[in-house]
């Protein structure tokens, strides 16, 4: 019998998406950029994941940001709730390093 509605393609793809987020090193930071503003940025996400992982950030922390050169910028500084996001968007704890008060 064949599979009508794509349940297997389905959960081939559900898998292989929770496989590449156990992969994913993330390092989150807060720094000032001009204007001595803060913004909270994040490393590490892979290049097809990042402009939907931004737009459910933005929604959930009710700021502006933006995707550049492989980061994820947040207006303002969000430390003390990205990493319960980032958990609960399929990210294991492992993989998530929050640096606080790092700058470049």
């Amino acid at each position: 019998m064949s599979d009508i509605f794509g349940k297997d393609d389905l959960m081939k793809e559900i898998i292989s998406d929770a496989i590449e987020k156990e992969d994913v090193r993330l390092r989150v930071y807060a720094t000032k950029k001009r204007f001595r503003k803060l913004v909270t940025i994040i490393e590490g996400l892979d290049k097809d994941k990042l402009s939907r992982t931004a737009k459910e950030l933005k929604n959930k922390l009710a700021c502006g940001g933006t995707v550049k050169e492989g980061l994820v910028i947040l207006q303002g500084n969000h430390l003390s709730k990205i990493r319960g996001l980032l958990l609960a968007l399929g990210y294991p704890d492992e993989s998530i390093t929050v640096v606080p008060g790092m700058s470049r």
